[in-house]
């Protein structure tokens, strides 16, 4: 019997394809503006500069200071010079460090976003915001949060390093994986995420042996529009208060971490709904859904453990202290026992039993 559901429709108009970015001047256009402030982060700020030149009289400047986990000192640094460029729209290139500051200038003066994926991680189809500021990563969401337009241009990833490649693709899976059991999944969402986890599992070890290959990138691409549209219209659980907390707290990685938890999350919450995760296990094999992505991951060249990212096993029980205080809703319970030996085999980087 189907399920009662409800699906409040896509809002974000998206453009993908080969050589997209070309696209920008008429989207802007479109959405009725003429003055917009291209965000980077500083490791894109040549290629952010280069997409000034090319809007010509539609760019007010160019701001190259994103940094991960939106820090709030940042986002208002940004603010000042959108109001000093007197510009009307953002145009963020880049990652999700500079997704989510767009997302915070949107936030503060209701300014139209733009937004021109480099990376798989997944936000930019979101209506999701996470700012740190002192140590504490805090997440809101709000349809005004969502951009207005994304721009996927497959040539942008073709020279997307092979770590980043495999992290970022491992963000976005995990976004399908909690689409699969949160309380307000949908037939749409679902099918796209299954669809997303056939392209990555055919994509990700072609581009692991031959990172230019056009199709693959293709495919990688198209699947990471599904799992950000996902993670967009359901809610999140144990797996990304987990990632929130080590990014926020500890200052780790954002998409490195988002790989080494997965398995792990994946297999806590398995124990619970392990007929919703089905299709990641028949996707990856090895007899379980949380097996089944550590072994790919391990096969890929992930990352496995989080002692590699920087996180000392002294900082394990301070992490789950955090993470059972205010607990997103997920369908097993989070408990403090159970969290922390999740984060010692993360931190060892053991297979899920």
């Amino acid at each position: 019997m189907t399920r009662s559901f409800v699906f409040p429709g896509l809002t974000t108009r998206v453009v993908f394809g080969h050589g997209t970015l070309s696209k920008v001047p008429e989207e802007i256009e479109r959405l009725g503006h003429g003055r917009a402030l291209v965000l980077s982060t500083p490791h894109q700020a040549d290629q952010a500069q280069v997409l000034a030149e090319a809007l010509g009289a539609r760019a007010a400047g160019v701001f190259t200071e994103a940094a991960m986990h939106t820090p709030v000192s940042v986002t208002e640094q940004a603010l000042a010079a959108y109001r000093a460029a007197g510009a009307d729209c953002v145009v963020a290139l880049g990652g999700g460090s500079t997704t989510g500051l767009g997302k915070a200038i949107a936030v503060h003066t209701g300014a139209d976003q733009l937004v021109v994926p480099t990376t798989y991680a997944g936000s930019e189809m979101t209506d999701i915001l996470g700012e740190t500021s002192e140590g504490e990563k805090v997440t809101r969401r709000d349809p005004s949060i969502r951009p207005e337009v994304v721009i996927y241009d497959v040539d942008l990833s073709l020279g997307l390093p092979v770590a980043l490649t495999m992290t970022s693709a491992l963000n976005a899976i995990a976004h399908a994986m909690e689409g699969f059991y949160a309380p307000d999944r949908n037939p749409v969402t679902e099918a796209l995420s299954r669809d997303a986890l056939v392209s990555f599992a055919r994509a990700l070890p072609i581009l692991r042996d031959d990172p230019r290959n056009a199709v693959a990138r293709a495919q990688a691409l198209y699947a990471a529009w599904g799992c950000s549209v996902t993670l967009g219209y359901v809610s999140m659980a144990l797996h990304h208060k987990l990632a929130h907390v080590l990014g926020g707290s500890f200052g780790l990685p954002h998409a490195e971490t988002h790989a080494v938890l997965l398995p792990h999350t994946t297999a806590y919450n398995e124990a619970a709904v392990a007929d919703l995760l089905a299709p990641i296990r028949d996707t990856f094999g090895k007899g379980s859904a949380g097996a089944g992505l550590w072994h790919f991951a391990r096969d890929i060249g992930a990352p496995l453990r989080l002692a590699d990212l920087g996180l000392a096993e002294t900082d394990l029980d301070r992490a789950a202290d955090i993470a059972v205080k205010n607990p997103y809703a997920n369908p097993r319970e989070i408990a403090r026992s159970g969290i922390r030996q999740l984060l010692q085999d993360a931190w060892e980087g053991r297979e899920p039993a």
